[in-house]
């Protein structure tokens, strides 16, 4: 079936599936193959999640007279602008002097791996210990008016009717914008470059309160907030396939497994506790799968979908996972893609019931990527009718 589909041709295919109820091998074809997952990384920042963090924590907080002391989790969802936390923003519209303590963060603001040249993306918002506004700004209007939010940004705006869109230097808040692109009333959201500072000016520009940083070394009594956005930050983590709060996401298990902010200690310390289950060796450096360091095998990722099963059950993953009618079985899956590297990994639920975990990668082929959607959803199709 692999040689039928014209769109594989010269393609690296990679394929494993199991039962989720017999866990049985139904489909092996080089499953033990290392492959460039892109989002569907996305799987093992699900579960670590799942495993770490009982609830998310939104920050914590000291209540001191007329001062309140907050510091970040990580949570990625202050203001954000398409997942938005009611509780958060009315917890800062209480009145006080606000005093931000800076946690221990020992991440890059970009991933090892990631393109130098996407940094003007949505997709590619810096990571920092707490987001806010989704680290994005946003510029809206037509072809005569043209606005940038927040607003200071303002004076920091230039316009080049050369640029597709808009487009931020690599290493400033500089942001050169054509306002012939916004002839349709297009909304648009680009990065910013982020630091401590600049958060501080921003929730306090917000929230119309004096907001500092705070250097003390002294630590307050910490209380925690928690907002129960869980399945929201869940959904914007799978079927939305939102970078930056995949990043948030191994932030706050770092913060709460180690007490500071740091990726790598993390993978490698999720590594050790799943080698017990884990097929293969893993490659993993980020939670977003931006990274092209990233690699793992089909059946690893399989096993991680039976992890993610056994923890949440079909029925929370059905709200978890994008879900399409392929031929006449459901599947819910996660996609995975960069240039030249398309995947297809989740579960499909055969006519009686039964579960399946599948994992269908291709990488380095040099097709339209519709075509090769075409062509995974084609052999899970032919798969579908073949394994009982």
């Amino acid at each position: 079936m692999i040689d039928k589909i014209e769109a594989f041709d010269q393609a690296h295919i990679a394929v494993h599936i199991e039962s989720i109820n017999s866990r049985r091998t139904k489909v092996e074809y080089a499953g033990d193959d290392f492959m460039t997952p892109a989002s569907n990384i996305k799987l093992f920042t699900f579960l670590a999640a799942l495993e770490s963090l009982d609830s998310l924590p939104a920050l914590y907080f000291h209540k001191q007279d007329s001062i309140m002391h907050f510091k970040a989790t990580g949570y990625p969802l202050l203001f954000h602008p398409f997942y938005p936390d009611p509780r958060l923003e009315s917890f800062f519209n209480q009145k006080y002097d606000w005093r931000y303590h800076c946690p221990i963060f020992k991440n890059n603001a970009l991933g090892k791996g990631w393109s130098w040249d996407d940094h003007s993306h949505y997709f590619a918002a810096e990571s920092t210990p707490f987001p806010i506004y989704g680290n994005t700004t946003m510029a809206y209007g037509t072809s005569t008016s043209t606005t940038l939010l927040p607003k200071v940004f303002k004076n920091q705006v230039s316009i080049d009717k050369n640029v597709k869109n808009i487009l931020r230097d690599p290493k400033k808040n500089q942001f050169l914008i054509n306002p012939n692109f916004f002839e349709t009333k297009d909304t648009l959201y680009r990065p910013f470059v982020t630091s401590d500072s600049l958060f501080v000016k921003l929730l306090s520009d917000h929230i119309n309160q004096p907001v500092s940083l705070e250097w003390s070394k002294e630590s307050p009594k910490w209380k925690v907030l928690f907002t129960h956005q869980d399945q929201l930050v869940y959904q914007a983590l799978i079927k939305d396939s939102d970078n930056g709060v995949a990043e948030a996401l191994m932030n706050m298990i770092s913060q709460k497994i180690f007490g500071v902010m740091d990726t790598k200690r993390t993978t490698d310390s999720l590594k050790l506790k799943w080698n017990s289950w884990l097929p293969d060796p893993l490659e993993w450096v980020d939670g977003s799968g931006m990274s092209r360091y990233n690699m793992t095998t089909p059946r690893t990722l399989v096993s991680v979908l039976k992890k993610i099963h056994d923890q949440i059950g079909l029925e929370k993953i059905k709200n978890y996972f994008p879900e399409s009618i392929r031929a006449d079985k459901k599947v819910y899956a996660k996609t995975g893609t960069l240039r030249h590297n398309h995947n297809l990994s989740g579960y499909w639920i055969g006519k009686k019931g039964q579960v399946f975990a599948f994992s269908i990668m291709v990488n380095h082929y040099i097709r339209p990527k519709n075509e090769i959607s075409k062509g995974i959803i084609d052999l899970l199709e032919f798969f579908q009718k073949k394994v009982r």
